[in-house]
């Protein structure tokens, strides 16, 4: 057993619901706390001093200065493994090329296909964990990680399984998903519906035999899959054992609406999604997942965050770390600037990047520093937990813990 502490502010987040708005009030704040720690659980938040006294064979580890405490975040949609690099696309982006433009010269998501598939599996693991360490110096110790960039059967596995290997080499949460249906590939010699039909039979039995994910995503957009046959894909997927997640909403509004009907685990991106299709999230538990770094990256408006919640969604921050589109990588930046432009409580940005984002991941053991929770949370040196969202990322995390143990 363990006692960790003092803290000048432990930031609990344990009583917040799952969905809707909140407000600042409802923050549990603890003055002068401690995580008593079991295992790898928490076993109880209060007071240090009291937590002290009646637990005196605890192993102490004191923590040094003014320090709050937070739960470690979590990152519930990256692509995290690729190989190559898109700073070009977001040059000519910048420059006023259209998306066909880009592509028609090189870029775009073939691009990194292209150098996804050209790479070694060295390098592509190498240069996934240095993503994941960064991603952990800055709190987050649950990362969903896609695949994507191979779009045949050899390279769909090799990310996976590359995945995989990266989650032995690594004490953060790598959670993988198989985005074999991002784009039919140009080097694939059939429609979509044979490209999706390619993915259920020959695709996503391996998936499951070698227990490579347990997720399956699709884009569903003009540019890559129509809603029926996203649709289908989907039931398709789902009649194997996969949960689902989609990309929707991106550009244009309605594929939110089969994530709901499938029962996908989250609806990701929602930057084009209409009040309708509000509603309709709001009232099913299909987490709405809000991706600033692609609205940064492209330079396209923000997912409606504050009608979502007005309406009662359960609402989620992610990265959207890739080469194209969100190149930045840093959530907590994000979702400073989310919450500037949909003026988000910072409960509300809190709950989004922890107990809500693990909930689209299907995890309810973490997000929260409470009784029986993973033990994975965050300590910044500063004397008031709003500094974090305040400072829009240059406030760094101090002290990064992963099943009570300092890992940064």
């Amino acid at each position: 057993m363990k006692l960790i502490g003092p803290f000048r502010q432990v930031v609990t987040l344990a009583n917040l619901p799952l969905r809707g708005k909140l407000s600042d009030e409802q923050l549990e704040i603890i003055a002068d706390g401690g995580i008593l720690i079991n295992n790898d659980k928490i076993q109880q938040v209060g007071n240090f001093e009291i937590l002290k006294s009646s637990n005196p064979n605890a192993e102490l580890e004191i923590i040094e200065g003014e320090q709050i405490v937070l739960p470690a975040f979590v990152d519930s949609h990256t692509h995290i493994c690729f190989g190559g690099n898109r700073a070009n696309d977001f040059a000519m982006r910048n420059a006023g090329k259209t998306y066909l433009e880009i592509a028609e010269s090189g870029g775009g998501i073939w691009s990194s296909v292209q150098h996804t598939r050209a790479a070694s599996e060295n390098k592509l693991l190498e240069t996934l964990l240095q993503r994941i360490n960064f991603l952990v110096s800055l709190g987050i110790t649950t990362i969903e990680v896609k695949s994507g960039y191979g779009l045949d059967a050899e390279n769909e596995l090799k990310m996976l399984r590359i995945i995989k290997k990266a989650q032995i080499q690594t004490k953060a949460t790598l959670i993988p998903t198989c985005l074999s249906a991002h784009l039919k590939p140009r080097d694939f010699d059939g429609s979509n519906e044979e490209y999706l039909g390619y993915i259920i039979n020959e695709i996503l039995p391996k998936v499951k035999e070698e227990n490579l994910a347990k997720r399956v995503d699709i884009f569903i957009e003009k540019s890559a899959f129509q809603p029926e046959e996203s649709k289908d894909f989907l039931f398709k997927a789902k009649s194997l054992g996969f949960e689902i997640t989609v990309h929707a909403d991106q550009f244009t509004p309605g594929s939110s609406r089969i994530a709901v009907e499938v029962g996908a685990k989250s609806a990701d991106h929602l930057e084009a999604t209409i009040d309708d299709d509000i509603d309709f999230l709001a009232n099913s538990d299909t987490v709405a997942t809000a991706l600033p770094g692609a609205s940064l990256g492209l330079g396209e408006k923000f997912t409606p965050a504050r009608k979502l919640l007005d309406a009662g969604a359960i609402v989620a921050i992610a990265s959207d770390w890739n080469p194209g589109s969100a190149p930045m990588g840093n959530l907590i930046t994000q979702s400073s600037i989310l919450a500037t432009f949909e003026k988000l409580t910072t409960a509300e940005v809190l709950a989004g990047i922890t107990f809500r984002s693990a909930f689209a991941l299907g995890l309810e053991d973490r997000g929260k520093l409470a009784e029986g929770h993973k033990a994975d949370f965050v300590c910044f040196k500063t004397n008031n937990f709003q500094n974090v969202l305040y400072n829009q990322g240059s406030l760094k995390a101090e002290n990064v813990y992963i099943d009570g143990f300092k890992v940064k």
